[in-house]
């Protein structure tokens, strides 16, 4: 049997947006329900498809992208989520992103003017793209470092 606690906290964490189960774990762990109390109802909710790792995923890809970040950002930001390497990877394969042109907007949207200064500008630029998560390729792309 379920505790009926840690069932209702979690319908309604799980009511405002989509957690991973480590997350919601972790969420009903600060609320210091035990673990066997908080395992059962999320393998329960799991099996259920009421939580689903692929689809917090997927919500979280989306919503990166928009916002403008690069693929290593996501990725990395998916991990510390707690999302399994193979849900990563079938995220990364579904999605028709052209990176080359996510990094060019970003820059866009930070670097109206075009026009780079100095080194000093260049590498502000550089570390922008970087903390994004764009990758060197993307950079140069964007940058025309040849």
């Amino acid at each position: 049997m379920y505790n009926k606690d840690v069932k209702k906290t979690a319908y309604s964490l799980l009511s405002r947006r989509e957690h991973s189960f480590k997350e919601l774990q972790e969420k009903l762990m600060l609320k210091e329900y035990s673990v066997t109390d908080i395992e059962p109802v999320l393998t329960a909710l799991a099996e259920q498809n009421i939580q689903s790792d692929v689809r917090f995923g997927e919500d979280l890809f989306s919503s990166r992208v928009r916002k403008g970040y690069g693929w290593t950002y996501i990725c990395a930001e998916l991990e510390q989520k707690g999302l399994a390497s193979d849900i990563i990877a079938s995220i990364e394969q579904t999605q028709s992103i052209d990176w080359f042109e996510q990094a060019e907007k970003a820059y866009q949207k930070r670097f109206p003017d075009p026009i780079i200064n100095d080194q000093k500008d260049k590498a502000k630029r550089v570390r922008f793209l970087q903390s994004r998560g764009f990758d060197f390729e993307q950079i140069s792309a964007v940058l025309n470092l040849d």
